[in-house]
């Protein structure tokens, strides 16, 4: 598990925002966005890369760079920072149409964290149920895909209860058009830790990634 360090709120600028977000209004926001993905699958088919775990690593490392995206609540109710997360994502399983949650370790190198999720991939793919491999640590956020459909909206909701803070990314079906492959992304996060600023520069860096990690010209 990844070490953590306070926040402290009363000296951060969104402290009246996080305040109003938590005891007044405990809501999360959707947005979706179109990105292109045509350079990291070309990338992926010059390399012999499997497009989803390379997807699933350049996400990682965008959350990862981004403090806002690494918060949470401590088992006292105050506001910290993971130093990193891990992916939690899904697997799906052809036979009976069910998924099952698997998670695999962070390591800032890409090729590393691409290793990382093949290998849990492979290892944890006929394992049923909700949680495929065991002993998911604490500092974790959630990504997934629906390559069955191409959507322009997604929303991501727990009903009765507070908004988690960790991010939720669920990504669809990419279409080419134009030799561009666009595919929806939707980001679901507490508006406690994240404005639509940061909801911004979290796109913006994902289409960076997209474009360069892993991509040979």
């Amino acid at each position: 598990m990844s070490g953590y360090s306070l926040v402290d709120v009363e000296h951060w600028p969104r402290k009246e925002h996080y305040r109003y977000y938590t005891e007044r209004l405990p809501v999360a926001f959707t947005v979706t966005v179109p990105v292109h993905a045509e350079k990291m699958i070309d990338g992926c088919h010059c390399q012999g890369k499997r497009f989803y775990p390379a997807f699933i690593g350049g996400i990682t490392e965008v959350v990862n760079s981004m403090e806002n995206f690494r918060m949470f609540r401590d088992e006292t109710g105050r506001l910290c920072v993971w130093q990193h997360v891990v992916p939690n994502y899904t697997i799906f399983h052809d036979d009976d149409h069910t998924f099952s949650d698997c998670w695999s370790p962070y390591d800032p190198d890409f090729e590393v964290q691409y290793s990382h999720i093949v290998q849990d991939m492979d290892t944890y793919q006929a394992v049923k149920g909700i949680k495929a491999k065991p002993d998911q640590p604490a500092n974790f956020f959630c990504v997934s895909c629906a390559p069955w459909m191409s959507f322009t909206s997604f929303n991501s909701t727990v009903s009765n209860r507070d908004p988690q803070f960790f991010p939720i990314i669920t990504a669809g079906k990419y279409e080419w058009t134009q030799g561009q492959a666009i595919m929806p992304v939707a980001l679901t996060i507490a508006h406690a830790v994240c404005d639509g600023y940061h909801a911004g520069v979290f796109f913006e860096r994902l289409q960076q990634t997209l474009d360069t990690v892993g991509y040979i010209p």
